[in-house]
């Protein structure tokens, strides 16, 4: 029997048999989908996480109270430790002799902006901070200008734009030198920025930045905040942190031998806290899935034991013929890799389709990962060895006159 006539004993295996075959099936697609859906939705995450890394320059060291993303650890003790004001980043700044460009990072408000008649949502951002932020950002000014030292050291009421507000308020004004409103205060604007896209659904555009010393006056002060620093170069980051966490150390009192009580993160240190956590997620959706690809073996085995029970004449027949025990087990554990296969190319697209869902969800491109398409064909395959080898054997050992004579 060649592999044509083989597959299509399978396919007509199956058909008589719609009921069982689709319960079976079901189970299988359900298994490989569970590891495919959050194999590819992980992937889209960590590909989106790898480009949008410009978020903050490569070359800035983020300081902050509490880590960014935290696995695990004390939350209570981080939950205690002192603020980081701004009267931190001053006293930074002066003291650093190696990294440079500190900019404090605030958000003031989320409040709506009016210019005229017009005016947007509530949702706006409004960020204080000085003349390094725009850099240490990776913000590009498309007209006007950025802060500069005497902005900021007298507070003055100016703000830069991002790209959503001007599309909000001046679609056809140059909004450059024209007063926007924010909480009943008139700021003057000097400067717009281009577009940067979303993250994580999230614009990147939808703000206005202040100096932050005008901020302070209008907000008020007793607030924590993030600083970033840049360093001078790529090659001098390493010792740009060790310098700022020094510097810090001294700034907040930490008694010697004592952990830190704030954190220093970079883009590496990000990416290797987010491997962690897409570790964790795979490995989870490849338990799950497992659990699930076992429960659906069994039902595989069993299918193919009805099976063998249902064909024991027509087996029976065949070795009267001359079929070897070799044939009967090669046709039988090709109809449970078709059966298998079958599921889980099934179970493979529908993983696909809904995984790539979360790229559609984040305003990303849609990612295929390859190495878990090959999992989910060749794990496939070997379930079915796994689980079709008995039926094929028992198969195999029945005798032809004993079956011959089966009803």
């Amino acid at each position: 029997m060649n592999i044509k006539e083989v597959f299509k004993q399978a396919f007509d295996s199956l058909w008589a048999n719609k009921l069982r075959s689709s319960l079976t099936l079901l189970a299988l697609v359900v298994g490989v989908f569970s590891v495919i859906v959050s194999t590819t939705a992980v992937a889209v995450l960590d590909n989106f996480f790898q480009n949008t890394m410009s978020v903050m320059g490569g070359d800035v060291i983020n300081v902050s109270k509490t880590p960014s993303v935290q696995m695990g650890g004390s939350a209570e003790n981080v939950r205690n430790r002192q603020d980081i004001t701004f009267e931190t980043a001053e006293r930074l700044q002066e003291m650093l002799r190696l990294a440079e460009d500190v900019s404090p990072d605030e958000t003031f408000d989320y409040t709506k902006v009016m210019y005229g008649d017009e005016e947007t949502d509530p949702t706006v951002r409004i960020i204080g901070s000085n003349q390094y932020y725009l850099d240490n950002n990776a913000y590009e000014l498309s007209e006007g200008r950025n802060f500069s030292s005497e902005d900021i050291q007298y507070g003055r009421l100016l703000a830069i734009i991002g790209h959503d507000i001007q599309q909000e308020l001046f679609q056809n004004v140059n909004p450059l030198g024209k007063s926007i409103r924010i909480a009943g205060q008139q700021y003057r604007i000097i400067g717009t920025l281009d577009e940067k896209g979303s993250v994580f659904g999230q614009s990147q555009d939808k703000f206005v930045l202040i100096p932050y010393t005008a901020g302070l006056m209008i907000y008020g002060g007793d607030r924590n905040i993030d600083i970033q620093v840049k360093a001078p170069a790529m090659d001098f980051i390493e010792a740009a942190m060790d310098e700022i966490t020094g510097v810090m150390r001294v700034i907040r009192k930490v008694a010697p031998g004592a952990e830190n009580d704030f954190e220093i993160e970079t883009n590496d240190s990000l990416a290797g806290t987010f491997d962690q956590f897409t570790f964790i997620l795979y490995a989870v959706g490849f338990v799950i899935g497992g659990i699930t690809l076992f429960g659906a073996g069994i039902g595989v085995m069993n299918i193919m034991l009805v099976s063998v029970t249902e064909r024991t004449r027509e087996i029976g027949l065949r070795k009267a013929v001359g079929a070897t025990k070799k044939a009967i087990v090669s046709q039988f554990l090709t109809e449970t890799i078709f059966i298998c296969q079958l599921g889980g190319l099934i179970g493979i697209a529908l993983g696909i389709l809904a995984g790539n869902g979360m790229a559609l969800w984040i305003e990303t491109e849609p990612v295929i990962p390859i190495w878990a398409v090959l999992t989910g064909f060749f794990g496939m395959f070997f379930i079915a060895l796994l689980f079709g080898v008995y039926p094929a054997y028992k198969a195999a050992r029945l005798d032809p006159i004993d079956s011959l004579r089966y009803e």
